[in-house]
């Protein structure tokens, strides 16, 4: 099930009595235990019947038994744990101990008039964990994988039709470069967008670069652009605008963000099929022919050569092998100048 279909299910009132949420995207996972938290009870039963876990300071002999009680002047109580991938699990289900029976004996018959939700995020729980398969049996597991970087955009898009509004496909896809695969970042950011426009206008890359905080004409992506024709002077202006703005261009990021364009840059060298270079690239297809110009730009030794003077550029911003009087802003330039020339 999707996590739409489970909110669905919920708000029909179709509980299940265990769910166990895992997986490396947070943002589902959280979605699913707001809807619970806030719906499943109504106010007035919310008081005595819900009660709300951290992994970190509990452990599964107290979540059995909070979900081992009867609800008070309600049909279900609910408990939530939050964070729950911070839980001693494997000490504590697993064995032939006493405790563990205890804890498994519950998943294996949980009592109908509980709703427990273990948000267990950042990782997969194990499947071959004996708790797993009784969850799964008896309750409801839901995985929650990251999106690709190749559907970023249309992830993008599809939240914004949610929604009720429009996007251009280029300002998708300008969102999906710049925010990066963070769900949470990217939903904030749309939810900031809607607040500034409305509904008959069509979100635009002004209107992303305007309320997103990206520069119109500096910015990593106008870089990328500019290199891949290798255009010295669109290169210039943008680097000296980072050296200008370095709190709002960190070198940090403009270095990640390089480094991953001359790598996949290399690897579209190196595609058997370009036909599949979005999805092999882990770009939008939007994309694509910036990475085809620049490919025929900077031929393969060339790009081994700039990776390797990433790297380098990359430790002397940490203090490795450089004057200590040397700026990011001047290595910066430096760095342009070498790839450039």
């Amino acid at each position: 099930m999707t996590a739409a279909e489970i909110i669905k299910d919920i708000k029909s009132r179709k509980f299940k009595p265990v769910y166990l949420l895992h997986g490396e995207e947070p943002y589902y996972i959280d979605q699913v235990v707001s809807y619970i938290e806030h719906n499943a009870l109504n106010d007035m039963e919310r008081g005595f019947n819900q009660t709300v876990l951290y992994g970190k300071d509990t452990d599964m002999v107290t979540i059995m038994n909070a979900a081992k009680r009867y609800p008070m002047m309600s049909d279900y109580q609910v408990v939530i744990v939050k964070e729950a991938q911070e839980l001693k699990w494997a000490k504590e289900v697993e064995g032939n101990s006493k405790q563990a029976e205890f804890v498994l004996s519950y998943f294996e018959k949980p009592m109908p008039a509980t709703i427990l939700v273990l948000a267990y995020k950042y990782a997969n729980f194990d499947k071959r964990k004996k708790i797993y398969k009784a969850i799964d049996k008896n309750g409801l597991v839901f995985q929650s994988d990251p999106v690709r970087d190749y559907k970023l955009a249309s992830w993008i898009e599809d939240l914004v039709k949610e929604k009720g509004y429009k996007i251009d496909p280029q300002a998708s896809a300008l969102m999906a470069e710049y925010l990066g695969a963070d769900l949470s970042k990217i939903a904030n950011e749309v939810e900031k967008l809607m607040l500034n426009i409305g509904k008959d206008v069509v979100i635009d890359t002004g209107l992303v670069q305007k309320n997103i905080g990206i520069s119109k004409e500096y910015n990593v992506f106008e870089l990328q652009k500019a290199l891949a024709t290798r255009n010295v002077l669109k290169c210039n202006q943008v680097i000296n605008y980072f050296a200008d703005n370095p709190k709002a261009n960190p070198m940090v990021m403009v270095m990640a963000n390089l480094n991953a364009y001359f790598s996949k840059i290399l690897k579209y060298h190196y595609l058997q099929n370009r036909g599949d270079a979005a999805k092999e690239l882990g770009v939008n297809p939007f994309f694509v022919k910036d990475y085809e110009t620049a490919a025929r730009t900077y031929p393969v030794n060339k790009v081994f050569e700039i990776i390797s003077m990433l790297r380098e550029y990359d430790l002397k911003s940490k203090g490795v092998d450089s004057t200590g009087n040397t700026t990011d802003g001047e290595l910066l330039k430096e760095l342009l100048f070498k790839i450039l020339h």
